[in-house]
């Protein structure tokens, strides 16, 4: 039987947010499957970080949580990794809504697996300890901590509704230290440390106005979680997404744009191509993708702009779209420097 959960942000009280749990739910897994920011840490009952006040409704445990004294129970406290819930219930709680809401922590993981998307990009999927999850808001990212104290940044391309995995789109610098070793010696199970989250690269849950993303080459990693996030959260707003590359074979996960435009219909995917090449064939858009932009928005003063990729596409979007109405104010980014000086 499915029960409906209402939820009042603490930090926005006029808020509230509902979403439906089945019988073998938990609230937290109910809340997170559909892009809800609730808190968490360990998932298994032990830190608190998830515990939430029961405004109405009642939940029950399989085993009560160590830290969730009786007497918090009489009072009204839940956790919500444990929680499943008997009835409708309401709860209040402090929704992760910003970086400063979120405790930066280094965590050992593994190789879970590794996929080559495109000749030079790698999905590389970490495991976290059975113990151990992070809590980041779509768009942010990790730093993997090598053994000679140097360290690479890499944001994290899948939403936060799996708690125990990460995933992360490794693009191969020929030389570089970390992606040499990606792409010839590194093999499932291999042991690594990070650090994270980080950054301020993510969707501001406040804003309800169009939405355009803009990436360049593996800038898809994180508006692949934002949108991915979105769309698990209902979030209807009109979205344009435009994804730039040279050739055919960069756009690497073409078909997964594609078919969020078919499931989706207010989602538009328009990719870019700037140097295609004759054996692509390619019927669609060519040159410089914030030109693209521009050329399909005249008066960009009503949209919130995220965008990914490299500083030199950052800096002329930046430029070209303030001169066509952008308020800055609303234009988030996050530059990836892959230039060899972090590499090599």
């Amino acid at each position: 039987m499915a029960y409906t959960i209402s939820v009042t942000d603490t930090n926005q009280p006029d808020t509230s947010i509902t979403f439906p749990v089945e019988a073998d739910q938990t609230i937290l897994e109910a809340g997170l499957a559909r892009g809800i920011n609730l808190p968490y840490g360990c998932q298994k009952g032990f830190c608190g970080n998830c515990r939430a006040k029961i405004q109405s409704g009642s939940v029950d445990y399989a085993q009560q949580p160590a830290k969730l004294s009786d007497d918090d129970i009489a009072e009204g406290w839940a956790f919500l990794c444990s929680a499943h819930p008997v009835s409708d219930v309401h709860v209040a709680v402090a929704l992760v809504n910003q970086e400063s809401d979120i405790e930066k922590r280094i965590l050992p993981c593994k190789v879970n697996s590794m996929r080559k998307l495109a000749d030079d990009v790698m999905l590389l999927q970490l495991k976290l300890g059975e113990d151990q999850s992070l809590l980041f808001l779509p768009g942010q990212y990790i730093d993997i901590l090598l053994e000679n104290g140097k360290r690479r940044s890499f944001s994290i391309a899948n939403d936060a509704q799996n708690l125990s995995t990460i995933d992360l789109h490794i693009r191969h610098v020929p030389g570089g230290l970390f992606t040499d070793h990606v792409f010839t010696d590194m093999r499932e199970k291999e042991l690594l440390r990070i650090e994270g989250p980080l950054g301020g690269f993510y969707f501001h849950e406040q804003q309800q106005r169009p939405l355009i993303f803009m990436a360049g080459g593996t800038g898809f990693a994180p508006i692949k979680a934002i949108i991915e996030h979105l769309i698990a959260k209902g979030v209807k707003l009109p979205l344009y997404f435009y994804w730039g590359a040279r050739a055919r074979a960069d756009l690497y996960l073409h078909e997964l744009a594609e078919e969020w435009t078919r499931q989706h219909p207010h989602i538009h995917y328009i990719p870019v191509l700037s140097d295609p090449l004759p054996t692509d064939q390619w019927q669609g858009r060519s040159g410089y993708v914030h030109e693209a932009v521009c050329q399909d928005f005249a008066d960009l003063s009503a949209y919130d702009i995220y965008t990914c990729g490299p500083p030199v596409m950052i800096q002329a979007a930046e430029k070209a779209f303030a001169a066509q109405g952008m308020d800055k104010a609303h234009f988030y980014y996050d530059a990836f420097d892959l230039a060899a000086a972090n590499e090599a």
